[in-house]
Order: structure tokens, then C-alpha cells, then sequence
């Protein structure tokens, strides 16, 4: 192995801070490659981490699920890359591919499945160890910095859309880093933008409308025309009644979050005229393949905002007060370098 060791940035209790920490990498196993990392997205999932809400997690972990790196080093049986190319990690780490969902194309759903930055250790770090078989190849047309965000926030936004259905007027609850890209897919296929964000929250109500938003205003607010289908992003489980409110007849409404508050409490009459209620859970591999092939033909405007590794705690923390526009994104060493040049 090319790296005994890599410094990353470790969560080791649930609401502690992150740490830097050294950190031994172990030997590859046959499908595995050793990426330095020169990216790393910072996700809302990242938070929910933190805060102990995600009951499978193992600690100590290193968090980080939109890793943009080099292969430095390969398992003996790594056929899809070599040894400096390019690679993106997403959240879905592996999968059993031997269970019925697996079976079925629903490798999101399986129950040995591994997830980043989460089960195994993610991208918080100089350097990452992945399985070759479930990472993607990326658009050379965005930089490691550009490209981050895709591994989740568009994966995520991605599936969440096409669980959406046709319907013209898309509502997306929640203005940050998977709307604003999801808002530029849907767009250019000729959708109607409906954004609703946290109330009084101008800059993302203007950012909206910038990214071409039919109309965008506080999520206590009603849109001013019933709505097709509603994303959301938002954790806030007291959306879904709101959102539901927002369709029309034969709607639906799609949570795209890994964890939400309780959902109140509503009345029958919101779900009544068949409107849906579904969740989106983690990711597939052909999902990753196929909204790499929509970014690819679009040029995504990925509004990022760079920290340093080291900076990974307040970029966390503006996440959580609702102060970026657009995606943190940590980088290190030569991404630093091009970022700043």
C-alpha cells in the first residue's frame, strides 16, 4: 500500500465535535482502491450523524459521503480503474448483492448494505478507501470542487425527482445544496420551480429565482398554484400536511431526507383524491450512473462554498444555522491550492 497512514477529521460520540486524528489505513481487500481525496461535500446527513440520529452508525467514524479523489494504490482485483484516475464515493458504500432487493434493482434497500461516512469511514480525511465497484465516474467538465455536491446532494435530488413523477409545477421545500441543483435539472426539462424555504429567508428565496423559480417564498406560505408533485429537503416533518395541502388531486409528495421530526398529526382530507406520500432511501449505482449522464449534458451551476479540512466543525455548524447558499465543500491539498490560485 502506497499510505500506511492519513489524517482525517473523526466523530467519535454523538454530539461531540470532530477531531483530527491520525488514522492507519488497513491493507486493501481485492476490490478495493486507496483515493487521496482533494473533496469532500458536507451534507445535511452529515448533521443528523452528529446528533445521533442515525441509529445505524458505527463510532469512531470519519463523516463525508461526496468524496472526489485519485486512486493512489488497488486491490488485485480492480478492473474499472488505474492508478490516478479520477473517481467520485458516494453515501451507498456496498451492497450484499445476494439478498431480494439486490435481486431486484433495489440495492438501496439492502439490509447488509454500508454506507460511508457513516458504517465505514468517509471523506473527512486526507485520504479514503472505497470499493471500486460502487464508485462513480465523473463529468470532466466540473473540477473536484464542482463535483462534489453531485455525489449526494444531486444523486439524492436526482432520485427524489424521478420518484416524482411528470407533473409540470414541482414544489421543492428546502432551498440548499440538493434543490438548488435539482431546480437546474428540472428546469431544463422544461418543469415549473415552486421553491419554498425557511420563512423571511430572502437571500434563498432570491437564489431561487436566480436558478429560474417560477416563485419562491417562506414554506408557511402557500404556493400560488396547486402543485404537481412536492421534494422534501427540509427535515421538518411538519411539512408533509403543508405539502400535501400544496397538490393537487393525484399528487404526490416525496421525502427526501434519511431522518425527519415526527410528522404530525392531519386531517384525512389532505391525503384523500389519491395524493402519495413515499419516501427515497439511499441511492443505486445506476442512479449514480444515470444522473452522471443528465450532469454531464448540463452545466450545473454548483454554488460551493470551500473550507479547509481542518475548518470541517464550521462548516458543519453554517449548516446547521442555514448560512450557506448552495454546498460546503472541504478541500485539501492540491484543491486548496487551484481553488485559492
Amino acid at each position: 500500500m502506497t499510505e500506511a497512514a492519513t489524517r482525517a477529521m473523526r466523530l467519535n460520540a454523538p454530539g461531540a465535535a470532530l477531531r483530527m486524528e491520525a488514522l492507519p489505513l488497513a491493507p486493501l481487500r481485492p476490490h478495493e482502491v486507496l483515493i487521496e481525496v482533494s473533496a469532500c461535500g458536507v451534507c445535511r446527513t452529515d448533521l443528523h450523524l452528529l446528533d445521533g440520529e442515525l441509529p445505524q452508525a458505527v463510532l469512531p467514524v470519519t463523516p463525508g459521503h461526496e468524496i472526489v479523489g485519485r486512486i493512489v494504490d488497488a486491490g488485485h482485483a480492480v478492473d474499472r480503474f488505474c492508478s490516478g484516475d479520477r473517481v467520485g464515493v458516494p453515501w451507498l458504500a456496498s451492497a450484499c448483492g445476494e439478498c431480494g432487493y439486490c435481486a431486484t434493482g433495489l440495492e438501496n434497500l439492502c439490509e447488509r448494505a454500508r454506507f460511508t461516512g457513516c458504517t465505514v469511514d468517509g471523506g473527512f480525511a486526507r485520504h479514503a478507501i472505497a470499493d471500486s465497484r460502487f464508485c462513480l465516474d465523473l463529468p470532466d467538465r466540473y473540477d473536484d470542487a464542482q463535483a462534489a455536491p453531485l455525489l449526494c446532494a444531486g444523486l439524492i435530488g436526482y432520485r427524489a425527482y424521478r420518484a416524482a413523477g411528470e407533473g409540470g409545477n414541482l414544489g421543492l421545500y428546502g432551498f440548499g445544496a440538493a434543490a438548488h441543483l435539482l431546480a437546474q435539472v428540472a428546469r431544463a426539462d422544461g418543469r415549473r420551480i415552486f421553491a419554498l424555504t425557511r420563512p423571511g429567508d430572502l437571500d434563498a428565496q432570491h437564489f431561487a429565482r436566480e436558478l429560474g423559480a417560477t416563485w419562491a417564498g417562506g414554506s408557511d406560505e402557500a404556493p400560488p398554484e396547486p402543485l404537481d408533485a412536492a421534494i422534501l429537503f427540509a427535515p421538518v416533518g411538519s411539512l408533509v400536511p403543508a405539502a400535501l395541502a400544496a397538490v393537487r388531486k393525484g399528487g404526490r409528495v416525496v421525502c427526501a431526507g434519511i431522518h425527519m421530526s415526527d410528522i404530525p398529526t392531519f386531517p384525512y382530507s389532505l391525503l384523500w383524491g389519491e395524493r402519495t406520500i413515499c419516501s427515497v432511501a439511499n441511492l443505486t449505482r445506476e442512479d449514480g450512473s444515470a444522473f452522471m449522464r443528465v450532469a454531464a449534458q448540463l452545466d450545473l451551476r454548483a454554488a460551493i462554498e470551500p473550507f479547509t479540512l481542518e475548518q470541517a466543525n464550521d462548516a458543519l455548524a453554517r449548516l446547521r444555522r442555514g448560512e450557506l447558499r448552495g454546498a460546503a465543500v472541504l478541500l485539501t491539498g492540491a484543491a486548496v491550492a487551484t481553488t485559492s490560485a
